[in-house]
């Protein structure tokens, strides 16, 4: 009896919109998929998740558990109740109804850890998705003025002036890594950082105790997938050779590939990014650098709006789902064959 190819791991690292676009293409492939996801989120209805359930954040966890779902039959139903946000209610406008039926179900299985894994099942979901700690923490940052801000939301969306660098993040209390996601990374093939906001989806998976090392000692070809847009209050006026070193300083120079963006933006979309104080990130990559640059059109014709009742910022601009993972795919195939 002939064995069974076994299939190329793939592990995607960061968190939000970007995880979630990256992550509903590869599924297409014949990949064995993780998502290790931040848990550091504190903004919108993660902070009631967190301050009114005691639980860690749920949004992040939610999107990748979407992402990779089953888009058929009555699942692909339940892929639209776990992203549908209540507009009405008092003390329930805002919130999804997938963060509630996790917190409900965390209160049934008896952990949140088992609830991911249940709602897995239910969503019928091909890979794993895994928090990158189940410590409780947040986010804090020191900017070039002095000033610390405490927490990720009010990095995400600033109070103060966001053209302001960042000179410094961490993690406080220190975070414990998720053995699993140590395990994922050992094991990987390829392991896919972003695309998101470089401050408050990627890093906060890197300033866990263990997970740079982990990044440092893996054989797995490292992918980053460069940023569409900078953003006010995190990475104003950033190229994407900023982006990177940024990145070094926390795990060194273990990356293998940048996939960046070739594809023309809307006009539209740029001049209300403008309003914002953001623009196009810059490719200011050496050809001659240590890792490959890998240039192809990778943005979607869509223009996404949020529902009325999202108090968050969210991109009007992302990434292609399916021309990201092909990309992606090549890559792999290219490096481990």
């Amino acid at each position: 009896m002939m064995k069974r190819k076994q299939l190329k791991r793939v592990v995607c690292i960061g968190g939000g919109t970007g995880t979630f676009v990256g992550l509903r293409g590869l599924k297409q492939y014949p990949l064995s998929l993780s998502a290790i996801v931040t848990m550091s989120d504190s903004g919108g209805s993660n902070r009631r998740i967190r301050d009114e359930f005691g639980l860690l954040p749920t949004s992040d966890i939610r999107q990748c558990l979407v992402a990779l779902s089953d888009e058929n039959g009555g699942i692909g139903l339940l892929r639209k109740l776990f992203m549908y946000r209540f507009e009405k209610g008092q003390g329930i406008a805002g919130m999804t109804f997938g963060n509630l039926f996790m917190a409900a179900l965390t209160d049934i299985v008896g952990s949140q850890e088992e609830a991911i894994r249940q709602t897995g099942k239910v969503l019928r979901i091909k890979g794993a998705v895994i928090p990158v700690t189940l410590s409780e923490t947040n986010l804090y940052a020191t900017y070039e003025d002095g000033h610390v801000v405490t927490e990720e939301h009010l990095i995400d969306e600033p109070v103060h002036d966001g053209t302001l660098q960042i000179v410094d993040t961490y993690l406080k209390p220190k975070a414990v890594p998720n053995p699993e996601a140590l395990a994922a990374i050992e094991s990987a093939d390829m392991i896919v950082l972003g695309p998101g906001d470089l401050y408050t989806s990627l890093l906060p998976n890197l300033l866990v105790s263990g997970i740079p090392e982990a990044l440092k000692k893996t054989k797995a070809t490292v992918v980053y997938v460069m940023n569409l847009m900078t953003k006010y209050g995190q990475t104003y006026n950033f190229t994407a050779a900023d982006h990177i070193r940024t990145l070094e300083k926390i795990m060194g120079k273990v990356i293998d590939a940048v996939l960046i963006n070739t594809h023309a933006l809307s006009p539209k979309a740029l001049a209300m990014y403008a309003k914002f104080k953001e623009a196009p990130v810059m490719d200011d990559l050496s050809l001659d650098s240590y890792y490959r640059v890998v240039k192809a059109p990778l943005v979607s014709n869509t223009l996404y709006a949020k529902a009325s009742s999202d108090a968050l910022i969210r991109s009007l601009i992302r990434h292609n789902s399916d021309k990201l993972a092909l990309a992606l795919f090549d890559i792999m195939e290219r490096s481990t064959t």
